[in-house]
């Protein structure tokens, strides 16, 4: 059965209503631009980290690859590998584990919880002039900083900020054990000049000077740490 003109009519009125599917040149471009700027796509797109990720990813898997140079590939990437691997032991032995003495350099020049920046050579200066003053006191303690200065520089006893002379004597003692006594004797005189305010003399002087010259010409058996 036929539409009627009045039928005809109105669909033909709906079918205007309804947008084109095949939308012309600028319909499309506005469409597309629409859809991109919808942020599940900012979300999918690669980072700048990845980029770098898989760039790095790549290049490594090209040393690998048996078409490079000829079937060289994997030859170049062994010996890249081992160029890195020797490039980071001699930086190792360059710059690794700081011998005792380069960790001394580094931290707070303490010594026996007072601070102290002096060298071995220096501090033995210092002892001599005070003592040519007369003033034992401060060439008891000059001296006796002098000798455990000087193991340090050697790399044979390392006191730590907070030990005691005692404690460093008796480090020294297993570095130097022909001087266990000598030693103790010295840091007992310089405890008692320095911290019993018992008057210092040139007969303790002379022995901290005595115990001092004699452990800088021996042969250390040992390296000893200090506890703290």
């Amino acid at each position: 059965m036929g539409l009627t003109s009045a039928a005809r009519t109105v669909f033909a009125r709906a079918a205007d209503a309804v947008p084109p599917l095949t939308p012309d040149a600028d319909e499309a471009r506005r469409w597309a631009e629409d859809e991109l700027s919808d942020p599940a796509y900012d979300i999918a797109e690669p980072t700048p980290f990845d980029r770098i990720a898989r760039a790095v990813g790549d290049f490594i898997a090209s040393l690998f690859n048996p078409d490079l140079s000829g079937g060289w590939g994997s030859a170049f990437a062994l010996v890249a590998a081992i160029v890195v691997a020797v490039v980071i032991v001699a930086a190792f032995l360059v710059w690794g584990v700081p011998r005792v003495t380069r960790r001394a350099a580094a931290r707070t020049p303490l010594l026996f919880g007072e601070a102290e920046g002096r060298s071995a050579a220096e501090l033995r200066a210092a002892a001599e002039e005070r003592a040519g003053a007369a003033d034992w006191d401060a060439a008891v303690v000059l001296r006796f900083r002098a000798l455990a200065r000087g193991c340090l520089e050697r790399g044979v006893v390392d006191p730590p900020p907070g030990a005691t002379v005692h404690a460093f004597a008796r480090a020294a003692a297993r570095a130097f054990p022909s001087l266990a006594a000598r030693l103790e004797d010295a840091a007992t005189a310089f405890d008692d000049v320095r911290y019993l305010r018992r008057p210092g003399t040139g007969e303790l002087y002379r022995l901290i000077v005595s115990v001092d010259d004699a452990v800088a010409a021996a042969r250390p058996a040992v390296r000893e740490e200090v506890p703290a």
